[in-house]
């Protein structure tokens, strides 16, 4: 469903207002993510940014590349592509490493309360079903450091819910060790116990090196030539990868980190990410 001109409008303005004040931003789709790569940048063809570690759009005039995309020009903001892209969004997201912020996103109530006992007030925004609690500084993006707790800042996007109320203070030490004790990217863990070698013992024909890197590489096209259905698409793909490869060990966290690197490129969150491999697990039995 797309949203009513007043409201699409209201995304535009609130876009540009916040790139006024040095804040990156990009629409959000329906689902809370980020539009897909045009047809400029399937495939990556014009060099891609996922991993940069700064804000900016590549040579493309859309916004592609989920949070690398987010910009402070208001010529970008306002040019066609992007215009497009705003009459059927859904929300302003924001990039918070790119602004020197980091957001600390509780999801539930216990989650809250863990922080008003652990971290230093701050400014606060009420969420759907929790609060972001933003602080000054950046550092490296986490997800799931604690129950309900994520971390976003650098190589991550937020959804703008309004500036919220209190004074925003330093980024504490106590959060900076939340993301030292987390990997920026979300990865599940194959316990041996349930990808375990097949019975009968014997070496593993699956970890032949070509064999395996080529299925990876083939799960990672398939995932980012994605065009629409990305959910779907990448919950396909990890069932797919896991019937073929996911009762005999040879996964590594190296290969899920890969395909959860894939995923999160075409605008998959690293929740989404883990959820859908979990549910795949559970389709096979795992």
């Amino acid at each position: 469903m797309t949203q009513p001109t007043d409201i699409r409008g209201e995304h535009l303005r609130t876009a540009l207002s916040l790139a006024a004040s040095g804040v990156p931003v990009l629409p959000l789709r329906a689902g809370k993510v980020p539009f897909g790569n045009c047809r400029h940048c399937a495939d990556n063809a014009c060099g891609g940014r996922p991993n940069m570690k700064t804000p900016g759009p590549c040579a493309c005039p859309g916004p592609c590349h989920a949070w690398a995309a987010a910009t402070t020009d208001p010529d970008v903001i306002s040019s066609g592509p992007w215009r497009r892209a705003w009459l059927t969004a859904s929300a302003v997201a924001y990039h918070p490493g790119g602004a020197g912020l980091t957001v600390v996103d509780l999801d539930n109530a216990d989650a809250i309360e863990w922080a008003r006992k652990t971290l230093p007030a701050t400014q606060t925004v009420p969420t759907t079903r929790g609060e972001h609690w933003l602080y000054l500084g950046a550092m490296q993006s986490a997800n799931r450091v604690r129950p309900g707790v994520d971390v976003k800042s650098t190589m991550a996007y937020a959804r703008w819910l309004g500036p919220g109320t209190g004074t925003m203070t330093a980024l504490p030490d106590t959060v900076r060790g939340l993301g030292l004790s987390k990997p920026a990217l979300a990865r599940p863990v194959l316990s041996t116990a349930t990808v375990s070698a097949r019975a009968g013992g014997g070496e593993c024909p699956h970890r032949t090196p070509t064999y395996l890197d080529r299925g990876i590489a083939m799960a990672e096209q398939r995932i980012t030539e994605a065009t629409s259905s990305v959910h779907t698409t990448v919950y396909r793909t990890f069932l797919a990868v896991l019937s073929t490869h996911g009762r005999c060990g040879c996964l590594t966290e190296k290969h899920i980190a890969r395909l959860f690197t894939a995923a999160q490129a075409k605008g998959e969150s690293a929740r989404h990410c883990t959820d859908a491999w979990t549910n795949a697990r559970t389709r096979l039995g795992l």
